[in-house]
């Protein structure tokens, strides 16, 4: 099944120290000697889309060369990925990539490269916050009330962007907590995810901050709570799923920079400085913010940490539901 990849991280606390940069003379040592490709794993457009080409032209400057984007969608960002695992690992191709590098390795069969092998981690970007929806005319205003309703009214169908992904497993947390009978609707976008919302083909649904924050606030959705350990920006008035007691509840989406395996250290170090560069102007932060998402700009040694937390958190949702793109 074709499904966009997405992210699952629990928020962090910005912008932490990375290791590489604290030794310049490392970064510094190295720089391209041509223009740097950067495949991404979805089609053009969208809000992962609009934060590379952010903060591309920053690292434009720093690296020297021209930074070109190749957008390779399809197959919930593997077919971008197969694209950079079998690329030369001299610092001249990179790939920007969500949280299917987490989910893939544990949903998918026959991939010709190995995700845990063939990449090697540069820069955490932001984190893209899920929260928990209804379309405004529902009768339900807050999680108890959905709770009593789908109690109430059991086989309720949910929206998530696709099997394994975020907002499916946020909403199997969610249900399996509260022991409630419903029916999975996985689209194969997120995109597509939220009309079938508005048209009431389905109840509720876990889904990011850049597509619900803007129907939000024309009133057309109901946020209802917000997956992250502590309220967002965007949100300030909805109460996160921790606050409403659900211990441990923290589910969001990412975006992210990666190399191939075996790219010189200094090359992912420069690589690393570069993005981070970009990230932290006060234009590409405010535009991030408008767009729903908390930048994180982690490096090297820093992002490694999250995804090895991620592969098992996800890895042990995964299977324990037994959840299968079949499914």
């Amino acid at each position: 099944m074709k499904r966009r990849a997405l992210l699952t991280l629990p928020l962090a606390t910005p912008l932490l120290a990375n290791p590489f940069l604290a030794a310049p003379g490392l970064a510094q040592s190295w720089a391209p000697t041509r223009p740097v490709r950067v495949i991404a794993g979805w089609p053009a457009g969208g809000s992962a889309d609009a934060s590379l080409r952010l903060v591309a032209p920053h690292m434009q400057t720093v690296l020297g060369q021209n930074v070109v984007i190749e957008n390779r969608g399809g197959a919930s960002g593997s077919i971008g990925a197969g694209v950079v695992a079998q690329a030369a690992p001299d610092g001249q191709t990179l790939l920007f990539d969500a949280a299917g590098q987490v989910s893939n390795p544990l949903l998918m069969r026959g991939l010709s490269f190995d995700y845990l092998t063939a990449f090697a981690p540069v820069c955490l970007f932001a984190l893209l916050p899920n929260v928990l929806c209804v379309r405004a005319e529902t009768p339900v205003r807050s999680v108890p009330e959905l709770v009593a309703y789908l109690r109430a009214n059991p086989g309720q169908p949910y929206a998530s962007t696709g099997i394994g992904l975020a907002s499916h497993l946020a909403a199997v947390m969610f249900t399996q907590r509260e022991r409630l009978e419903v029916t999975h609707v996985p689209y194969r976008a997120s995109q597509q995810s939220i009309p079938g919302l508005l048209g009431g083909e389905t109840l509720f649904t876990f889904n990011t901050t850049p597509l619900v924050v803007p129907l939000i606030r024309d009133g057309r959705l109901r946020a209802l709570a917000v997956a992250t350990p502590r309220r967002i920006p965007t949100l300030p008035e909805t109460p996160t799923m921790l606050e409403l007691g659900y211990d441990g509840f923290s589910l969001n989406e990412w975006i992210a920079l990666f190399a191939p395996a075996g790219t010189p250290a200094p090359a992912i170090a420069r690589h690393a400085e570069a993005a981070q560069a970009g990230l932290a102007d006060p234009v590409v932060r405010e535009r991030h913010a408008n767009l729903g998402m908390d930048i994180q700009a982690l490096g090297p040694a820093d992002f490694a940490q999250f995804l090895t937390e991620q592969r098992a958190r996800i890895g042990a949702l995964i299977r324990d539901n037994n959840i299968r793109l079949e499914s």
